[in-house]
């Protein structure tokens, strides 16, 4: 049953079981049935896009690099952030882990899914791997 499935069984008017209980119960976090998915605002698709236009344009700028071409030196760190949020809200809270083997997996085929599969639209709605080789295809024809 998936969690959506569980938190649909959740009745929060009983008296006799409560909602921790249930919860518990149905091995769904209890923080799950307040939650609810913000968007992205517009400033931050912005840094989201530069970010992306960066690391697009040099795919082999080291680290430092990267920060050094960064008007805010903080966008690393807001691309991390929405990297780690879409991977917890994709991923790791849609799947009920049983052990780290299992959570290693699911969260290497969404790493997979995200970077093969995933069109972004900062890269004209390409996946990143598509991305990168054609940067690098384009680079060793030059």
């Amino acid at each position: 049953m998936s969690p959506t499935e569980r938190k649909a069984l959740i009745n929060a008017g009983r008296t006799d079981l409560s909602l921790t209980k249930q919860c518990k119960l149905l091995k769904i976090s209890r923080s799950s049935l307040y939650y609810t998915p913000v968007g992205v605002n517009a400033e931050t698709l912005k840094l989201m896009n530069e970010i992306d236009r960066v690391f697009t344009k040099n795919p082999i700028f080291p680290f430092r690099d990267h920060a050094a071409h960064n008007p805010a030196g903080q966008r690393i760190n807001i691309f991390i952030e929405r990297l780690w949020r879409s991977l917890k809200q994709e991923a790791v809270y849609l799947h009920e882990s049983q052990g780290g083997f299992q959570a290693k997996r699911v969260i290497k085929d969404w790493l997979s899914f995200y970077n093969t599969e995933r069109p972004h639209t900062a890269l004209d709605k390409q996946t990143p791997e598509d991305a990168f080789f054609d940067t690098e295809r384009s680079q060793k024809a030059a």
